[in-house]
């Protein structure tokens, strides 16, 4: 019988559709979550937090693999520093870690915690695997939807996004999991670069909507991070397929 692979998020957008990829391939998954849940079918939840330190031992006891997805607005290094120290008493022989792209180029303070949770994979001394992946199309959906909102649509000058369908990650990471531990791997990016007009016009349409686009500037070290493109991976990363405009159909049928 082989262990159970831990998968820390599994209850979150990513963890939706990662966890049902592990149990296909015959997998037993054992998730780390913060709030009780009853066991299913080859799923078992240990309740812990990781910023708190609490329930990390019992989640990565007698297993050999961790996919780490679990991630905030704040904590990620220290969250992931947590699960580092676990992970190398209990014997963890791979762990994948989700990151973002941009992390090692944009300075905004969420990234850099994103970078020096990667640090901490990679020095763990565990075998490990990193994926950078564009944001989600959930993510913008979210940011699109709100923004909508208001009277006047802002677009900020410069700013582009890749966006990715999390089914496709989630593939790609059962594909990682599945494997051996590869280091940094090719970034995962949508299949097209839109500025936040074009991805806000689409939506806009189906909703039956219409607002004025306002263009506004990103002041700052991070306004010009954006301007040029850092966020962005345009050469040698693997690319999903799904389109923004294929999400949204599905998304607002």
């Amino acid at each position: 019988m082989t262990s159970p692979i831990l998968v820390t998020g599994g209850t979150g957008t990513l963890g939706g559709h990662l966890v049902p990829l592990l149990r296909a391939s015959g997998h037993d998954v054992r998730i780390l979550t913060r709030h009780a849940r009853p066991a299913t079918d080859g799923i078992a939840y240990v309740t812990g937090d990781l910023l708190k330190g609490e329930g990390v031992e019992a989640a990565v006891d007698g297993v050999e693999t961790v996919l780490h997805l679990a991630g905030g607005p704040k904590g990620d290094d220290e969250a992931t520093r947590t699960l580092v120290r676990a992970a190398s008493r209990a014997g963890v022989r791979h762990l994948l870690y989700i990151s973002v792209i941009g992390a090692d180029r944009v300075p905004l303070a969420w990234m850099r915690t994103k970078l020096e949770a990667e640090g901490a994979v990679a020095g763990s001394g565990i075998p490990w695997t990193t994926l950078r992946a564009a944001q989600f199309h959930d993510l913008v959906f979210t940011m699109v939807e709100k923004t909508a909102k208001l009277p006047v649509f802002p677009v900020p000058g410069g700013l582009r996004l890749q966006p990715v369908d999390p089914r496709e990650v989630a593939a790609r990471l059962t594909e990682l999991a599945l494997g051996t531990p590869s280091g940094l791997v090719p970034d995962l990016t949508g299949p097209d670069v839109h500025d936040l007009a074009a991805l806000a016009r689409p939506y806009l349409g189906l909703r039956g909507r219409r607002r004025p686009m306002l263009p506004v500037r990103i002041p700052g070290k991070a306004g010009r991070a954006y301007r040029a493109g850092a966020n962005l991976t345009l050469d040698g990363a693997q690319a999903g397929k799904r389109t923004w405009e294929e999400f949204l159909r599905e998304r607002l049928a």
